[in-house]
């Protein structure tokens, strides 16, 4: 019997596990990615760090919370609500004064982070769940695996911001298509929603964040 089977789990299982956190962490990345670009680069690596720690031990905390966390009403839709605000937040970016200051610039970055990534860990922390049938030490290997994935990928995307910036409308476009799928996804308006609806919403919210973006960025060209 190897180590794997005295958990419960298979190699098969394990493979599903880190197949799902490859799929799902990128958002995550990207929010880390686009919370970070503002800080001055020599606290960079730091607010990916603590940021990805604090997410972390959320995400634990989700784990072992999630059967109770389902049964409060509208948390779906709440969290999606925002997701927006922070997409929002993200990419107008923050006033000229914070960005001069080093340190709350690095605290407001981390905060960011911890908040959108436990926000945007629900689909994670449920497909991984339902993958490992509720098994909560699969669960627990599920959030340590996404810890490199999550790390990795922002400082890549964080790179490609510097050298695009145009990547942040992208990244932007992302947080709120997220933000609409789990609006539209919220189980108490399962019974009143079209299925069209639940193509819809996210455009439209996605539409709404990079146009309100992309003026907001004109304005302050002005």
């Amino acid at each position: 019997m190897n180590i794997l089977e005295i958990f419960g789990l298979s190699f098969a299982v394990l493979l599903k596990i880190i197949l799902i956190n490859i799929v799902l962490s990128g958002d995550n990345a990207v929010v880390i990615a686009m919370a970070s670009r503002n800080v001055p680069k020599k606290q960079q690596k730091k607010a990916i760090f603590w940021g990805t720690m604090g997410a972390i031990i959320l995400r634990i905390l989700f784990a072992v919370a999630i059967v109770y966390l389902l049964d409060v009403p509208f948390v779906t839709f709440i969290g999606g609500l925002l997701l927006v605000y922070i997409a929002i937040k993200l990419l107008i970016g923050e006033d000229e004064e914070n960005l001069r200051e080093g340190g709350s610039s690095l605290i407001s970055a981390v905060k960011t982070i911890i908040i959108a990534d436990a926000v945007m860990s629900l689909d994670n922390v449920l497909a991984i769940a339902g993958a490992v049938e509720g098994n909560l030490v699969g669960i627990m290997i599920g959030v340590i695996v996404s810890i490199p994935i999550v790390v990795f990928g922002s400082q890549l995307i964080l790179k490609a911001m510097d050298k695009y910036p145009i990547i942040s409308y992208a990244g932007a476009g992302i947080l709120a298509w997220t933000a609409g799928e789990m609006i539209v996804g919220e189980p108490k308006f399962e019974p009143i929603l079209s299925r069209d609806l639940h193509l819809l919403v996210p455009m439209a919210i996605t539409i709404l964040v990079i146009g309100f973006g992309y003026l907001f960025s004109k304005k302050k060209l002005l």
